[in-house]
């Protein structure tokens, strides 16, 4: 038996506060504030924008990615940790670098400045100290996005920064900063306008006092990028930030967006600027080779500024002049000082942001992009693999109906995949996922019946069928048409990015997507039907800016991101067929309850803004007509929260989420209801997880151990809260029972059992990089006051009221570290029971020959009734749970009851042998003793012949049961295997399997029980003879006998 504290990937419960606590002092959040998240994958890196690296630790680098926080790497990439969690308050990174004069410190400015349609906000600058171990805020809270932190070169106090701002907005917090205390105060040195921020800033490496720096108008809408402007350009100071001078003679003239400038750490008279440009012969790359004074334009390849307002990255070689570096959907080298880029250096994946190269080993680099960071030491031949970053965007989740249930979502920038909730433990993470089919920005849908049938939404309405049973696989659209660089008003049916789709739990033959309207299939996408109107805004019709090509004045971007004036939200009624619900990304809720031959717009306009985002609609399982809503306006420079409830179809409607609990800046994505709990609600924020135990009367944090990440989806599905990250992958929050049960607890303050969820024996669980998530037995309680440690027992018992587990036999292994010797403090408590029984005790004298079993484990319980009782002064409290099994396998009960049955048979044989074995070592020290105290007596030779004959015999009796000379592990190969070898191997056989024991295990019980009678009767002869007579004669020499306890 074990019966420990919960471990890393068990939820676990710590005792929440000191004694004599009431209960007008307890707080939801005590109760369950070490609840723990439980990343369940996947290991495949997502978005990066920043990489960084330490010369003098050619190993040591660091990543910022633009949803998952900050990473380090102490070994070229084979390994990343985290460095950011609980510190750095959001996901979003746009700068990170270590000072050159002291590798110690480390600058982060959060906010990803290459704003593509996802884009997530910072909240200002960090600093750390010791090289990312520990993280202070140092300033600019309203920065938005941060584009470039340069650090003075023999000063790590003196940095520069360069804010863009708010990519959704205009604001002042923009343009070029200085701090010359470390972030202590900040001086705004460049500041253009509310709309046009800094994207670049380098200093001279030859003049400190001279900087460059780059700005740009860029904006995000719902439908559009505002990309450049007349304000945009190269601006210099020779004064350190005092006065500066916007460059011109060479450079574009009117228009221009996206510019990020370089120095050559070389020659400082060289510079280079990457400049996207209004003028198609204005856009490329830039070059002065007189300090700046004048510019040349070396370079118009498109393959180096495609996409500028997401690209546009050069990185100058620290060794050579001529070798620059550029960054886009590929990664390219220029001998020639920019004027061809012909070497394309293959990195692990395309969409390229960025590279550090160490100036002492050119040949050392790290490369960011949209898979992540990856590390080379060979100059590009070959770089470390991007499988070992939990990094991952996912803009919606689903997750299926089998168990144990799978989860599924469209990663940005790679494919669709689907990952298992709890991992086969033989399985690597490649084959424990798969590609779901569809795309990057999928939303998917799984047959409610047959898993392998899945349906994926796609770019421009494409969407596809897969049976993974048969390999099936096609695309069909609705109506074939590009979205990407077509007209808004020239699309018949608006597809968004990730438009909705959903298989009906009725028919599961009826296939549901929006556009626009809504469409069915009944044939699994071979046609068509629409079954709606448009159930949107229709804004593109009065509006030149909705309807044109996204983008502009500098560059389009027509991805089908900005697809506008869409459904967004999409569900179907767990209470009536033919009831469906859309949301628009432009404010409407639309019900029909007759399968889409009438509909009827019940959108609350007076309590959520006129052009908001329906992103999610939570249909209730509780009952009919009940439906809250995630509604967010952050695109529109809206950043508080929304979220919304109706009881009644929409007849009327009631905003939850205003002043009582979600800070007024973290807006709102995901919203779900507990299924076994009405009112007991889940949010998910831009910023982090929220609980609300009434029905959205108040919110509390369930951030708990969860990174600072969007959360983008989340679903209540077998007891547990999963939900979709950008940026950290999925994350689900197992056995939530104790949430389910955090009203009770608040009202009556009494000591409460938590109702124990339901456990299964099964092989599932943890797995390499799987997550780990259990199966197995929690059990909580709280105590509203400290209770003597003698006061209080439990034990769990099975149907017949036998005590299967003593905890009071176990209290070092019971309670966390808040509790002493005399008292169990007040709070939240718990214990894990693994489903098992005692296992056989062994003598730690005899552990090596315990080395054939399985390290100490116990019978596994039958699956039936089972409770939990705890007596608290003398008062009972008690809570029934069930062990079940594996609902994948067909066995007997029957055959699980007669394994239970004969494992206990060879215990008993292992516990006897260990009890002889003990015996026999006592009464052979005692021999011992006895011939050593005597010695120099005159009948001490007597003592002596009578005794070694006696040791003679038990240590002939315990080499036929045990072989001393095992060691370790594989000595057994070694040395002749004896009857503790085999029995404890017998009992590993036994009880590894969910099946009854077969002839040949039957047979071998007996085989070794007849050896073990054979073996231990000379013991007893020993015993009733030889012994008596030693000790007849000690007790005639006046010395005391043997003792056999």
């Amino acid at each position: 038996m074990k019966i420990k504290l919960l471990v890393p990937y068990l939820i676990y419960f710590i005792i929440f506060s000191s004694s004599n606590t009431d209960a007008q002092n307890v707080s939801p959040e005590n109760l369950y504030e070490s609840l723990e998240w439980q990343f369940a994958g996947p290991y495949r890196g997502g978005r990066s924008t920043t990489v960084t690296g330490i010369t003098s630790r050619p190993y040591t680098f660091f990543m910022g990615t633009t949803g998952g926080g900050v990473w380090k790497t102490t070994d070229a990439g084979n390994t990343w940790k985290n460095i950011s969690d609980g510190q750095i308050e959001v996901g979003s990174i746009g700068a990170v670098a270590v000072a050159p004069s002291d590798e110690n410190v480390v600058y982060v400015g959060t906010g990803s400045a290459d704003p593509r349609g996802n884009i997530s906000s910072g909240n200002g600058m960090y600093k750390s100290v010791d090289m990312g171990e520990t993280w202070e805020h140092i300033g600019l809270p309203n920065a938005g996005l941060i584009g470039k932190v340069a650090v003075h070169p023999k000063n790590a106090d003196l940095v520069y920064v360069a804010v863009l701002g708010n990519i959704f907005g205009h604001n002042k917090e923009r343009g070029v900063y200085k701090t010359d205390d470390g972030g202590k105060t900040w001086n705004k040195l460049l500041y253009i306008s509310d709309k046009t921020g800094a994207r670049d800033v380098e200093i001279n490496p030859d003049n400190d006092q001279e900087l460059i720096a780059s700005f740009w108008t860029v904006q995000r809408k719902p439908w559009t990028l505002v990309d450049g402007s007349d304000e945009g350009g190269v601006f210099m100071s020779k004064d350190g930030g005092k006065n500066w001078k916007k460059l011109s003679e060479g450079l574009p003239k009117g228009l221009v967006g996206k510019i990020e400038v370089e120095y050559s750490p070389v020659n400082s008279k060289r510079l280079w600027a990457m400049i996207q440009a209004e003028k198609e012969e204005e856009g490329g790359l830039y070059r002065s080779d007189d300090g700046g004074k004048s510019w040349d334009r070396i370079n118009r390849d498109h393959k180096l500024r495609q996409r500028g307002w997401y690209y546009s990255h050069i990185t100058a070689d620290p060794k050579n002049e001529n070798i620059i570096y550029a960054s886009n959907t590929g990664f390219y080298k220029s001998i020639d000082g920019g004027k061809s880029f012909d070497q394309r250096i293959r990195t692990p994946h395309g969409d390229n942001h960025g590279v550090w190269i160490n100036p002492d080993n050119t040949n050392i680099m790290v490369n960011c992009n949209d898979g992540g960071g990856n590390v080379t030491l060979n100059g590009g031949e070959t770089w470390s693999t991007q499988y070992n970053q939990p990094t991952s965007e996912f803009y919606r989740l689903t997750v299926d109906n089998q168990f144990p249930f799978r989860l599924y979502a469209g990663q940005q920038d790679n494919s669709t995949i689907s990952v298992p909730s709890r991992g086969i433990p033989s399985l690597t993470p490649f084959e424990n996922w798969f590609n779901a089919g569809g795309t990057e920005c999928s939303d998917i849908a799984v047959h409610p019946t047959n898993p392998n049938i899945i349906y994926s939404t796609g770019y421009s309405g494409e969407f596809t069928y897969k049976n993974l049973e048969t390999g099936e696989e096609y695309q069909r659209t609705p109506y074939v048409h590009l979205t990407e660089g077509t007209r808004q008003d020239d699309l018949r049916y608006r597809f968004q990015w990730n438009y909705p789709v959903f298989v009906s739990k009725y028919n599961p033959e009826k296939v549901y997507v929006g556009s626009n309207v809504v469409h069915l299939t009944t044939d699994r996408a071979k046609n068509w039907d629409i079954v709606s109107p448009d159930l949107t805004r229709k804004l593109l019709e009065n509006d030149p800016e909705k309807a044109d090509i996204p983008g502009g004045p500098i560059q389009n971007d027509a991805t089908g991101v900005e697809v506008y004036s869409s459904i967004f939200a999409l569900e179907e009624s767990p209470h009536n067929e033919g009831e469906i619900w859309t949301g628009s990304d432009d404010g409407l809720i639309h019900i029909t309850k007759d399968g889409g031959k009438t509909w009827e717009n019940i959108t609350p306009s007076k309590i959520i803004p006129y052009q908001g985002t329906i992103n999610k609609i939570e249909l209730s399982s509780h009952r009919p007509g009940r439906a809250i809503v995630a509604v967010y306006n952050y695109r529109n420079d809206d950043f508080r929260p929304y979220i919304i409830i109706t009881d009644d179809y929409g007849k009327s409607w009631d905003l939850i989420s205003k002043d009582n609990g979600i800070p007024s800046n973290h807006f709102v994505r995901a919203i779900a209801e507990d299924p076994s709990k009405l009112g007991l609600l889940y949010a998910g924020t831009e910023f982090g997880a929220y609980v609300s135990f009434n029905n959205g009367n108040n919110w509390n944090s369930l951030q708990l151990n969860l990174p600072h990440v969007p959360i983008t989806d989340m679903e209540v599905t077998q007891n547990d809260l999963a939900i979709s990250t950008q940026g950290r992958g999925f994350w689900i929050l197992d056995k939530i029972n104790v949430l389910q049960e955090v009203d009770v607890v608040l009202e009556n303050n009494k000591p409460h059992i938590f109702s124990p969820e339901d456990a299964l024996r099964t092989s599932l669980g943890g797995g390499w990089r799987s997550g780990g998530l259990s199966f197995e037995n929690d059990i909580s309680f709280y105590l509203p006051d400290d209770v003597p440690l003698n006061n209080i027992e439990m034990s769990i018992k099975d149907s017949e009221g036998n005590v299967v587990i003593d905890f009071k036999e176990n209290t070092e292994y019971l309670y966390d570290v808040n509790y002493d010797s005399a008292n169990i403090y007040s709070g939240v408590h718990s214990v894990y029971w693994d489903l098992e029984y005692n296992a056989p005790e062994i003598q730690k004298d005899f552990v090596s020959m315990y080395y054939s079993a399985r390290g100490g484990y116990g019978p596994e319980a039958i699956p039936g009734k089972y409770t939990i009782e705890v007596n608290i002064n003398e008062d009972t409290y008690s809570s029934p749970f069930t062990v079940k099994i594996d609902p994948r396998w067909d066995i007997p009960q029957s055959e699980l009851i007669k394994q239970f049955e004969v494992a206990n048979e060879v215990i008993d044989m292992i516990e006897e042998s260990q009890d002889k074995l003990k015996e026999m070592r006592g009464i052979s020290n005692q021999i011992q003793n006895f011939i050593k105290l005597t010695d120099g007596k005159e009948y001490h030779d007597e003592i002596k012949k009578n005794g070694d004959e006696i040791l003679g015999k038990i240590r002939s009796i315990e080499e036929n049961l045990y072989q001393d000379k095992i060691e370790t592990s594989q000595d057994e190969i070694n040395y002749a295997r004896k009857w503790t070898n085999h029995i404890t191997h017998l009992y590993d056989r036994i009880t590894t399997d969910n099946q009854e024991p077969n002839d040949g295990m039957i047979d071998r019980v007996e085989e070794l029980r007849l050896d073990y009678e054979r073996f231990i009767k000379p013991y007893n002869d020993i015993i009733n003879m030889d012994l008596k007579n030693f000790t007849k004669m000690l007790n005639e020499k006046g010395v005391k006998g043997i003792i056999i306890d």
